[in-house]
């Protein structure tokens, strides 16, 4: 790998890390993918909807979705320990593939099965649940040990913006065609897009397990080898408390789950509600664009409980808005938060984290990741119904600011983590 010159101190967004070519493709084919995948999120739930005219079967998408990623995503963990990650990724990228080829199959054909419809989407997050690790785990092979956040930084302001955009590209969508015809193209647009995706996978030089360390073990892909992942994550006080933290801040002040609610009892229902699932991913976005300066903070683990805590305080205080420009903006401060939050987390995962256990470890967070905001509507939901909504979501953040910070003082690990300036040896 040729060496990357020093990142000039900006603001903005730093781009460095595209100047690594393997690593440019790489974020032009997940950029690609994600953009392409919101197509299918918005396109199955209405099919779904037209066929069935039933919000029950569109809500047993979410645990068709979900099962499948938290159990794949430990074992394809553990897979990409063992296997040329580049491989995996190209496999597991291909089966995604297809699914998205089934689902404009059965669309064209009118199938009109909701059985079906759940199957691919179970196949389809399998798919994902063994791709993410092995992609994740790619990134400190490709590039620089100092430039991983500002790699994970583009990665996740990219996907973020796909998340804002693609729906509003899928809702335009289905605004000019009929829904059955609106839905062939979406999922044709997913499908053309993953094109993009494959390429630039297939581009990846090959990028084989390296050889065991001094500690013995030998990656196996079974459950001896996702217990040796899970068994070293107890172990190791910074990752276990990086992940704590996310549950916390998802879990206690994820308000997801309110915005249908606060949409239409404080204003008036309508267009409020878009705004709302809207912001915090616009905040991200910007946050992302104005991230220039996330490589250069040394004590990552700080970073991560401010970021924390100042996520749980801006979900506090936008519950107390009432007007929408205001929740609005303090939801959008949140949503910067919580992808300097994503950064740091993912970037001490991947550094701290010999290479030989990346992999499991990233399937670990995939999980945590997957899994806390789907809890964090639960609780939100339930909590709503015994204290209000507005104390649901107004007490959520800031008891979540105040975990966090807690944690941080109580577990001193965290705090002090600092990055390793060389870590070549793990590449």
């Amino acid at each position: 790998m040729s060496v990357v010159d020093k990142p000039r101190r900006s603001w903005m967004i730093d781009t460095t890390p595209l100047r690594v070519t393997t690593f440019r493709r790489m974020w032009i084919g997940s950029g690609a993918s994600y953009f392409g995948f919101q197509f299918t999120a918005v396109a199955v739930p209405v099919q779904m909807f037209a066929i069935t005219r039933s919000p029950f079967w569109v809500g047993l998408l979410g645990v068709a979705g979900l099962v499948p990623l938290l159990i794949f995503g430990l074992w394809g963990g553990a897979v990409a320990d063992v296997v040329d990650r580049r491989r995996l990724l190209l496999a597991s990228s291909a089966l995604t593939w297809v699914v998205t080829l089934g689902l404009l199959a059965q669309a064209a054909l009118g199938a009109r099965s909701p059985h079906l419809l759940l199957a691919l989407t179970a196949i389809q997050s399998i798919g994902f649940a063994i791709s993410s690790p092995a992609r994740q785990s790619i990134i400190p092979r490709i590039v620089p040990t100092d430039l991983v956040p500002a790699a994970n930084t583009l990665n996740y302001t990219t996907t973020t913006a796909g998340g804002v955009l693609g729906p509003l590209a899928a809702g335009l969508i289905m605004g000019i065609w009929s829904t059955g015809t609106g839905v062939e193209v979406a999922y044709a647009v997913d499908a053309l897009l993953f094109t993009v995706t494959f390429w630039a996978t297939w581009r990846l030089p090959a990028i084989p397990p390296i050889e065991p360390d001094d500690s013995g073990e030998k990656p196996t892909a079974g459950l001896r080898g996702i217990a040796v992942g899970l068994k070293f994550l107890v172990t190791q006080p910074v990752l276990l408390l990086s992940f704590g933290i996310d549950l916390i801040a998802m879990v206690f002040a994820m308000p997801r789950a309110l915005f249908p609610a606060v949409a239409e009892e404080r204003f008036g229902g309508g267009a409020a509600v878009g705004w709302l699932f809207s912001a915090i991913a616009i905040g991200s976005v910007l946050g992302g664009l104005t991230s220039g300066w996330i490589s250069r903070i040394r004590r990552q683990g700080v970073a991560l409980v401010a970021a924390v805590v100042a996520w749980g305080v801006a979900i506090g205080l936008s519950g107390l808005a009432h007007q929408l420009w205001l929740m609005i903006v303090l939801l959008a401060v949140a949503g910067a938060a919580d992808l300097v939050s994503a950064v740091y987390r993912q970037s001490i995962m991947q550094t701290f984290a010999p290479d030989r256990l990346r992999g499991r470890l990233q399937g670990v967070f995939t999980v945590v990741v997957a899994g806390g905001p789907r809890l964090g509507d639960l609780r939100a939901g339930a909590t709503a119904d015994v204290t209000g909504v507005g104390a649901s979501w107004v007490g959520g953040g800031f008891v979540a600011a105040a975990l966090a910070l807690v944690l941080g003082l109580a577990f001193p690990a965290l705090i002090r983590y600092r990055p390793a300036r060389d870590e070549s040896d793990n590449r």
